[in-house]
């Protein structure tokens, strides 16, 4: 764990405990990065903030630390990766009502309001980033994922904006979205072996999902996570949003 004043460069990563997380936290390209988890699990090794991100009590948790790390911050660089959701799928009006908003506040509300505390946070000298990580969801309605792909595609619609705001405003942090193409997880195969056959009767994109892992393609999190990390940071009048793959064929609603 790199000591908290004689860093050069801190990274926080929301959802490292798992998945694509991970493995940005993993493969790091800073030597001695203090490199930050903000999760409900605490990581086996990286400092952790516990937050539950459907809990909006712990979006003022999660915004003062970063207020407070970044004021007291020496070292040059600071890059902030709103990866984390809160997986679950089910039809609208069919999934329990308690479940579906727990999802609407950890998958839409949450990651506008963690992008905000970065950017809010960050004093106007450092060089600091923003990366959203976003998914083909944005693009394509798969059924049963209704809140995921529009926290998405308003993820994608918001850093336009913001990106905008800060070219105007003429200061940092630079902000971008990455779809990251066809990554399989754990969570993703543990998702797609159990859809129920109505689901994958009536709906393409699950079944072309899980033809597509049963079929061994796709990459890991270890695989596209340095490909992540070479994007950044993003070409200044570069794309908004960055591609690092599309989607399976047939996947589209």
């Amino acid at each position: 764990m790199a000591d908290r004043t004689d860093t050069d460069t801190i990274v926080w990563i929301t959802g490292a405990t798992q998945g694509i997380g991970a493995a940005l936290a993993r493969s790091v390209p800073y030597p001695g990065a203090r490199v930050i988890n903000i999760s409900r699990r605490v990581h086996p090794t990286l400092e952790t903030v516990v937050a539950d991100l459907a809990d909006p009590l712990a979006w003022d948790r999660v915004a003062d630390h970063l207020q407070n790390e970044l004021a007291s911050f020496r070292g040059q660089r600071a890059i902030f990766f709103h990866n984390a959701n809160l997986p679950g799928t089910g039809f609208v009006g069919e999934i329990d009502a308690q479940q579906y908003r727990q999802q609407v506040l950890a998958n839409c509300a949450a990651s506008l309001v963690m992008g905000d505390a970065f950017v809010r946070a960050c004093p106007a000298h450092l060089d600091a980033g923003l990366v959203m990580m976003s998914s083909a969801s944005a693009k394509f309605a798969l059924q049963g994922a209704a809140v995921y792909g529009a926290a998405k595609a308003g993820m994608e619609q918001w850093v336009r904006a913001v990106r905008a705001e800060r070219k105007r405003r003429g200061t940092g942090p630079w902000v971008v979205a990455i779809r990251p193409g066809f990554v399989v997880t754990d969570e993703m195969r543990s998702s797609f072996a159990t859809v129920d056959e109505e689901r994958l009767l009536s709906d393409p994109g699950a079944l072309a999902v899980q033809e597509a892992i049963a079929a061994g393609r796709g990459e890991t999190p270890d695989e596209v996570a340095p490909k992540i990390w070479s994007l950044l940071p993003p070409e200044p009048d570069g794309r908004t949003v960055l591609f690092l793959g599309e989607f399976i064929e047939g996947a589209q609603g």
